[in-house]
């Protein structure tokens, strides 16, 4: 009911408008109570005091004693956002601050415990299972697994030092208290983490650490808390064979990401796939400017195979020596019979095809063909010696030089005076034989005995050799042998 003698609708507005504020003031000031933790802008930096926005018509103030970081600078500016906790509400004052530190009764310890609030105490002395630490003038315990989220392997290192922690145990008045480090510095990783997780792309290019090697990869920190893998086909663009051939443990790295799989409930890690080679040219983008079929290159034997060897002629590429293109001097069986893996050799480049990432290489065409010249070595009627290479139905293979082998066909043994003295020779034997042809397109040589006339140039042979005919091709290769000069 209105007051007849207070009709003034002006004074009445004045009135309603006082009292919203007062409440609305109020309510504010209410809302903030000792443990909240709040997120307010700086909005002044005073010589010991740093004031920030509350939310409420009461601003916060925090000393910056406790804001400075370990170089003693203060590492904020005006308009910064900071997270602090409310240690104290007064009708004019508000006070913040990272942990409760200084003297104090219990009631804080309490509300400290209650409200997850950090405290600040100081490691005084290790004890069994852990340290003994001050906080508040008073008695705490940190287990030795609660004290940091590494392994502590030498406990004197954080003697004397001065950590916030969280209250994890308040019992028995005070009397038993049990407190952790590592609690606190879980909720920072994670938070840490997540910001960092929130920023990842494809394509990223970061900074890491090389944190472990495993034989397929190298796992990499990239982040407290956030790891990825190198597979160790993308550690480099040459073939990898063991992760400690590029990178070691501790090793400033960086690399690029390229797949990426949000944590899933069973392992909650996010699977990140790093690569350090994409960060470099693809070598194959540019082969057809640095080699030409034809090319005679040096290069490094990177492994054997039934088939061949694979030989990388730059960082990044490789080509493949078949087998058949191994030797002209020697049947090669198995590609170890000529190289080995890290051996360098000399190549010839055969075939490039960029669409396949194949280079066809070839050993043999890098020594040379000994058949091009073959027709000014030899001569028709001309008598050489020889090695008895393999023995078969048809003839005798003989070996006049590596690479160059020719045919003694049986038609010509069985004419021959010497057939005998042939039939008593071993693979390995030396032999003296005449060139009958010679057809350099085929690669053949026909060949004759020595002598086909008669035995003398074979007794002679023997006779030179100081030998009987029974062992005349043992004998001959020790005659032929250089003597020592006495």
């Amino acid at each position: 009911m209105t007051d007849p003698m207070n009709d003034d609708p002006m004074e009445e507005e004045e009135e309603n408008f006082a009292d919203l504020l007062d409440t609305y003031s109020t309510g504010l000031i209410s809302n903030l109570q000792v443990g909240d933790k709040i997120s307010g802008k700086i909005i002044a930096i005073g010589k010991e005091t740093v004031f920030v926005d509350t939310g409420s018509k009461i601003d916060g103030a925090a000393d910056m004693e406790e804001l400075l970081d370990e170089n003693r600078n203060l590492p904020y500016q005006e308009g910064d956002v900071i997270e602090l906790y409310v240690v104290a509400v007064g009708e004019s004052e508000i006070r913040l601050s990272r942990a409760i530190s200084g003297i104090g009764g219990l009631n804080i310890l309490m509300d400290a415990y209650d409200n997850a609030i950090p405290v600040e105490g100081k490691i005084k002395e290790p004890c069994k299972g852990g340290f003994n630490v001050e906080i508040l003038q008073r008695r705490a315990f940190c287990p030795i697994s609660q004290v940091d989220l590494k392994y502590v392997e030498d406990s004197e290192e954080y003697i004397g030092k001065n950590f916030q922690f969280l209250i994890t145990q308040f019992e028995e008045n005070g009397r038993n208290i049990v407190v952790s480090r590592r609690k606190l510095l879980e909720i920072g990783l994670e938070k840490e983490r997540g910001q960092f997780l929130s920023q990842l792309t494809m394509g990223s290019i970061l900074n890491g650490q090389i944190k472990k090697l495993m034989p397929y990869g190298a796992f990499i920190e990239l982040s407290p808390g956030v790891e990825g893998m190198a597979h160790i086909s993308e550690l480099s663009w040459s073939r990898v064979q063991r992760p400690e051939d590029i990178v070691k443990e501790g090793d400033a790295v960086t690399v690029k990401v390229i797949g990426f799989e949000a944590a899933d409930q069973q392992s909650r890690q996010p699977k990140i796939a790093l690569s350090m080679k994409q960060l470099t040219e693809d070598p194959w983008t540019s082969v057809a400017e640095k080699f030409r079929v034809g090319d005679k290159v040096k290069g490094t034997v990177t492994r054997c195979a039934k088939f061949g060897a694979f030989i990388e002629i730059a960082p990044g590429i490789e080509g493949l020596v078949h087998i058949s293109e191994m030797s002209y001097k020697t049947r090669v069986l198995k590609a170890e019979d000529i190289v080995q893996p890290g051996d360098p050799v000399s190549i010839l480049i055969k075939e490039i095809n960029e669409e396949s990432r194949r280079i066809s290489l070839s050993l043999r065409d890098a020594e040379g063909d000994p058949w091009i010249d073959i027709e000014n070595k030899y001569g028709i009627g001309q008598s050489v010696k020889g090695m008895l290479e393999k023995r078969e139905t048809f003839g005798l293979f003989i070996s006049l030089e590596p690479g160059i082998t020719g045919l003694l066909p049986k038609s010509k043994i069985s004419y021959s005076s010497a057939e005998k003295l042939v039939g008593k020779l071993k693979e390995g034997d030396a032999i003296p034989v005449t060139i009958v042809a010679i057809d350099p397109r085929n690669r053949k040589i026909t060949l004759s005995p020595g002598d086909s006339s008669d035995e003398t140039e074979w007794k002679n042979y023997a006779k030179h050799s100081d030998i009987s005919i029974g062992s005349l091709g043992e004998k001959l290769q020790a005659a032929l042998k250089p003597k020592k000069i006495q």
